[in-house]
């Protein structure tokens, strides 16, 4: 699936089902990203059966979890910073929607830092963006967004370490055990290639599924750019999930 949203041949001619090619998610070791070094398992992970509370609950919905489309603003103020839109659809490996599925996101705001206590970045807060959202995807997969594009902000990993633009996407399924997580970057972003997180997905091809596209149709003129990024499920072209390999 391209992120243009139009089915590719593998969704016009289907598929059986393949595993994640090796290199194509991230591993928990990632050594470059020096906090994996302290959290990473050591020892063989342990197969804990599911019951029917991990397969089959909560039921997200939108009566029960109420979407937030629209964060680039609080309480009628706008946030500092660039609004931009952001939209895509949920697909499975063969280029079918996969509907009703909430996705929630977080992210700094414009200058780089986010409305958390731990966040104690030397950047301004803003009273006006608050950096969280939810939206469910339609019968079509589809979903949207209207945010702040977030600001690069330091990390420490290494020597002038800065995170790219990004921002973390979560999408539910049907339990508590059907969770993904994954990050949006934004094309041209000169940090890309210094990033130890973005880069600890060996290949090339799956690392450029992560990165939006700038889309001219969603664009609203006077208002906001638009921002394509369709996330792929599983299969050849699925989008990278943190410890996807290991799913």
């Amino acid at each position: 699936m391209s992120r243009s949203g139009r089915l590719d041949d593998a969704a016009r001619d289907p598929i059986p089902f393949r595993p994640f090619s090796p290199g194509t998610q991230p591993p928990y070791d990632a050594p470059a990203y020096l906090s994996t070094r302290a959290r990473h398992p050591a020892r063989p992970l342990v197969t804990a059966p599911h019951t029917v509370t991990e397969t089959t609950g909560p039921c997200f919905t939108p009566s029960r979890f109420p979407a937030l489309a629209d964060i680039s603003a609080t309480d009628g103020r706008a946030a500092q910073g660039e609004r931009i839109i952001v939209n895509g659809r949920v697909l499975d490996e063969d280029g079918r929607p996969v509907p009703h599925t909430m996705l929630e996101i977080w992210q700094a705001n414009a200058a780089g830092r986010y409305a958390h206590l731990v966040d104690q970045h030397n950047a301004p807060l803003d009273p006006h963006f608050r950096g969280v959202g939810r939206v469910f995807s339609d019968e079509q997969g589809n979903w949207r967004i209207v945010t702040i594009k977030p600001g690069a902000y330091p990390w420490r990993n290494h020597a002038n370490a800065w995170r790219p633009n990004h921002i973390h996407f979560s999408l539910f399924g049907q339990g508590f055990a059907q969770r993904l997580v994954t990050q949006m970057y934004f094309p041209g972003d000169p940090l890309l290639p210094l990033d130890p997180i973005f880069n600890s997905i060996p290949d090339a091809a799956a690392r450029d599924r992560l990165i939006s596209s700038f889309d001219l149709e969603t664009t609203q003129p006077e208002y906001a750019l638009g921002y394509r990024f369709d996330i792929v499920l599983r299969g050849r072209g699925a989008t990278p999930f943190e410890d996807g390999e290991h799913r």
